[in-house]
């Protein structure tokens, strides 16, 4: 098998000794489970590799015999070592050995090997050749054959859903742990990624979609781990406090992401597609739709009643909102799936017409003639609530943003 020509930027020299692929074990008291991952690990890449790599263990403050394991890892097998960090924390880890590598392509993965490692070659080829810039496995992706729990899948779902939603994801699986870098962006990118936990794979990927790199995606055979340490109540607190961090730096402009993309020669980014530029013409539309649902209220109430004018004000708006945010602010053109986006707009405004009518109701069942201007106050207040379900579950499901592969 001949390998494939390095890409410019990660140009191999004459010297074959060169290193191409640092793979990083992140490790935590796993002295059990490390010794075999990673003599596999090593014979897959000896057999397999058509390049030189070497696997580094990052371990993470272990109090068991993991550092004694991995000395004896380090001794035994060729082009393998150890780094010991004092604190724990999978993104410091991966911080510290990716920042310091001399290898042109950095990747990680899990200790447990969840992860088939013939995704190996097909996560790191589109770097090496320089096609893009970020590989991820994904668990996601329809090709994908997965072996979890219910209650696995339905976190790991709902929180891409929630990536989307609230931080314009493209890619489909952030939290799969087999992810690889091309060093040159990496050097780039991480001084930007604060995290250090395991919010520290998201960050970084929306920074990288942010900063116009290209983001490549591999199905994978994954089998979940039973012996996981995650804490799974620990990490989503985590995870929600760094999506509203990273949220508002990117609505406030603090990270210097168009700069790095001028700098790297990425281009802008299309502003139809940024979290700013969204929200500024969703909340336009949303305000113009609000002003037609009130006087349409006002309109229909005396004929029909506060809960028959809610239900027709509601509804000749939201087809109005759907058509005007497919044109206005997620930028979809022509007629292609304009039906299937509407039927969605329509499953989202029944959505917003139980929490508009809810309001009624209650406001109803505490005084039984309410009047109108307060009634008019609740179902602005409940309006706010449902517009914003509204943008989220239109970035996130209604116009998805394609996913880069």
């Amino acid at each position: 098998m001949t390998a494939p020509t390095l890409a410019t930027g990660l140009a191999r020299p004459a010297d074959q000794r060169d290193l191409v692929l640092d793979v990083v074990i992140p490790v935590y008291n796993e002295e059990t489970d490390l010794g075999p991952s990673v003599r596999r690990l090593h014979a897959y890449l000896t057999q397999h590799l058509p390049y030189s790599f070497r696997i580094t263990i990052a371990d993470n403050a272990s109090v068991d015999a993991t550092p004694q394991v991995a000395a004896g890892l380090a001794a035994s097998l060729s082009h393998t070592r150890v780094v010991r960090l004092e604190q724990k924390g999978r993104g410091r880890a991966l911080r510290q050995v990716w920042s310091t590598s001399d290898a042109a392509v950095l990747a990680y993965m899990d200790v447990d090997l969840s992860t088939d490692l013939a995704a190996l070659l097909p996560l790191i080829a589109p770097l090496i050749t320089g096609h893009s810039d970020v590989a991820i496995g994904s668990r996601l992706a329809r090709q994908s054959r997965v072996v979890r729990g219910a209650k696995r899948e339905v976190i790991s779902r709902g929180y891409n859903l929630l990536l989307r939603g609230t931080l314009a994801a493209s890619f489909s699986d952030a939290q799969c742990g087999f992810k690889a870098i091309r060093a040159d962006v990496a050097r780039e990118l991480l001084p930007l990624v604060e995290d250090t936990g395991w919010f520290f794979d998201t960050e970084l990927l929306v920074l990288a979609q942010n900063a116009g790199m290209r983001i490549h995606e591999v199905p994978v055979d994954w089998v979940d781990d039973p012996d996981s340490r995650v804490d799974i109540v620990a990490t989503i607190k985590a995870d929600l406090r760094g999506i509203a961090r990273v949220g508002r730096n990117l609505l406030t402009g603090a990270l210097p992401l168009a700069h790095l993309r001028e700098r790297l020669g990425r281009g802008r980014r299309d502003a139809e597609t940024t979290l700013l530029g969204q929200l500024i013409r969703f909340g336009g539309v949303g305000v113009a739709s609000t002003l037609a649902y009130l006087l349409l209220y006002a309109a229909f109430a005396p004929g029909l009643g506060a809960q028959g004018a809610n239900l027709l004000a509601l509804l000749l708006t939201a087809v109005a909102n759907t058509a005007a945010n497919r044109r206005l602010t997620f930028g979809v053109r022509g007629s292609a799936d304009a039906l299937r986006h509407q039927a969605q707009g329509l499953l989202i405004f029944g959505l917003g017409l139980v929490l508009t009518s809810g309001s009624l109701a209650v406001l109803h069942a505490v005084t039984s003639t309410p009047a109108r201007p307060v009634e008019m106050a609740a179902l602005v207040v409940a309006n706010l609530l449902a517009t914003l379900l509204r943008f989220v579950l239109m970035r996130a499901w209604v116009f998805r943003p394609a996913t880069a592969h």
